[in-house]
């Protein structure tokens, strides 16, 4: 009986720090590929999500975006308010608790 008590947490024991190791290498592998060199693909992909944040937030918007995507997304934003209620469906419910 305590023979099975001790191999069960040993079990026990034996995932939760295998859990935590491989956490631990996953993390350190970012923070090292972080301090080397990337390779060009890495480098290229950062490069571009860079400048698609850089001309969002000069846009105040999507990039790129014709009179098209707007169209459907106040098609879409009034399609969702008849079927929901009034109200901004573009920010987040403020709940009020009392």
């Amino acid at each position: 009986m305590i023979l099975r008590q001790i191999l069960r947490l040993s079990s026990l024991f034996h995932s939760t720090v295998s859990i935590h190791l491989r956490r631990n290498i996953g993390f350190s592998a970012i923070v090292f590929n972080k301090t080397k060199e990337l390779d060009p693909v890495q480098k290229l992909f950062l490069d571009k999500i860079r400048e698609y944040n850089t001309k969002s937030k000069q846009a105040g918007g999507p990039v790129d975006a014709g009179p098209d995507f707007q169209k459907d997304m106040n098609e879409s934003l009034a399609r969702l308010q008849r079927a929901y209620g009034e109200g901004d469906l573009t920010k987040f419910p403020e709940f009020k608790f009392e």
